[in-house]
């Protein structure tokens, strides 16, 4: 029986990514808003009705890659080493992360990434949906600050605000990476650069505005 359900599940993860591969080579192709969902089902040998449940809206068909990352910094937070602080966890997740060019840091210069990342920002469409996954990543890390605040004063404005600049700090340093890859630089070129800013950026964090102050 077990033996079975892997089965199933392996024949599920790969309809998924058949699916969501035919729509993004569409996409690519012609444009996300010049392919209707009737083709994508057509091009990935499925009917239009499997293929929304394995992806409710069309935006999804391109978005999904993002979902795994939507609770990724709650995650870190929450199985930070012991004494170690959010913002470390966070700061030595994200350079290592920069260091195997993982593709949510913007450092990563593979065409096809660098095609999709180009599609997503070039789309005002899947721009606005984005900002639903990155509202929920606020909500995921709000929740696990909480859980590391306890005697603080606002102790859950405290944790959203802080929350709020982690992840617009780590988008800025994804744009900014993915904006000088697509002008033509070279992941391994930029890695010093990404990295000392990142540290940087990590630096604002823990010292609040104090520079503006």
């Amino acid at each position: 029986m077990d033996a079975q359900l892997g089965l199933r599940e392996r024949k599920k993860a790969r309809t998924r990514r058949a699916i969501s591969e035919a729509a993004i080579a569409l996409f690519l192709e012609r444009g996300y808003d010049a392919v209707p969902v009737a083709e994508i089902a057509e091009a990935a040998e499925v009917s239009k009705r499997t293929l929304f449940a394995y992806f409710p809206t069309k935006d999804d068909l391109v978005l999904h890659r993002f979902a795994d990352h939507e609770d990724e910094a709650a995650r870190v937070v929450r199985a930070r080493f012991a004494g170690e602080t959010p913002l470390e966890a966070l700061h030595r997740h994200q350079r290592a992360a920069l260091e195997r060019r993982d593709p949510i840091t913007g450092l990563c210069d593979v065409p096809a990434v660098v095609a999709f990342h180009r599609l997503v920002a070039e789309t005002p469409t899947l721009r606005s949906a984005l900002l639903h996954y990155h509202a929920r990543s606020v909500d995921a890390l709000t929740s696990a600050l909480l859980e590391t605040t306890d005697g603080v004063a606002h102790q859950e404005l405290t944790a959203r605000l802080g929350a709020s600049q982690v992840l617009t700090v780590l988008q800025e340093l994804a744009n900014t990476n993915q904006r000088r890859i697509n002008e033509g630089r070279s992941a391994d070129e930029l890695a010093s650069l990404a990295l000392a800013e990142a540290d940087h950026a990590f630096d604002l964090l823990r010292n609040g505005l104090a520079p503006y102050a």
